[in-house]
């Protein structure tokens, strides 16, 4: 979906009665996490190329994964999605002696519930990096995709100890951002948990719980463990119950 209104609120909203009639059609069913994810991603490629017009190539490469040490956030159904597609892969994975549950569920062992500083200090890589590739890029998170470099030579630095400047780009900060809360606040809405949760921990407890997508299409907060505590949730449902109100 592409937002011809390049106005934070109008984006919001437009976004935000997306995710809504997705959510309408398909409530409770397990093709809504999908639904919700094939808008996400496609909205954020498509309004991406709008906002970066003009601006500088990022500098991210296949091979570079300097980032990939950071804390990664996602929703509830980022999660559910990522753990469907591993037990997908497995079989084939495994095949090249890959077994990316048991990754997730070390790097979860050696992690949780570290701060987002802590967890950049430990310098430990994402599980899904192998020979500096992503093994679910089709299905990376909204963190991940939000997140881009005009100098991947400065991530690198950072990474390793540099206090040089990382030339974010500031167009897919903006864009995750937008598309992302417009989520949320739908999924609120319609009382699913809205949360923002620690990617591997979150991970851990859908691949060792073959209910999970059942219990949060049923409206469970699942991965309630994992949630990011440093956020202001109440003060987050406010803003958007605020930028609601001025649609209206």
């Amino acid at each position: 979906m592409s937002v011809q209104d390049n106005s934070p609120l109008a984006f919001f909203g437009a976004m935000h009665d997306a995710f809504a009639d997705v959510i309408a059609s398909r409530h409770g069913r397990r093709d809504l996490i999908e639904g919700l994810l094939s808008l996400a991603f496609g909205s954020f490629d498509g309004n991406l190329q709008i906002q970066a017009e003009g601006q500088p190539e990022v500098d991210c490469r296949r091979g570079c994964a300097a980032c990939c040490r950071l804390r990664v956030v996602a929703t509830a159904p980022e999660v559910l999605l990522i753990a469907a597609f591993i037990r997908a892969t497995a079989p084939r994975l495994r095949e090249r002696g890959i077994d990316l549950a048991q990754r997730v569920a070390d790097a979860d062992a050696d992690t949780r519930g570290l701060s987002e500083i802590a967890r950049v200090q430990r310098k430990r890589r994402c599980p899904f990096i192998v020979k500096g590739a992503c093994t679910i890029y089709p299905v990376r998170t909204l963190a991940c995709r939000g997140h881009a470099s005009h100098d991947r030579r400065a991530c690198a630095g950072a990474m390793a100890g540099d206090d040089g400047v990382i030339p974010i780009s500031q167009p897919h900060l903006m864009v995750r951002s937008m598309v992302q809360n417009a989520m949320q606040s739908a999924l609120r809405d319609h009382d699913y948990a809205w949360g923002l949760y620690e990617l591997n921990h979150a991970l851990h407890l859908a691949l060792t719980e073959d209910n999970a997508a059942e219990r949060w299409l049923d409206g469970q907060d699942v991965f309630a463990p994992a949630l990011i505590e440093e956020m202001k949730w109440q003060e987050m449902a406010n803003t958007f119950d605020a930028l609601k109100a001025r649609l209206h």
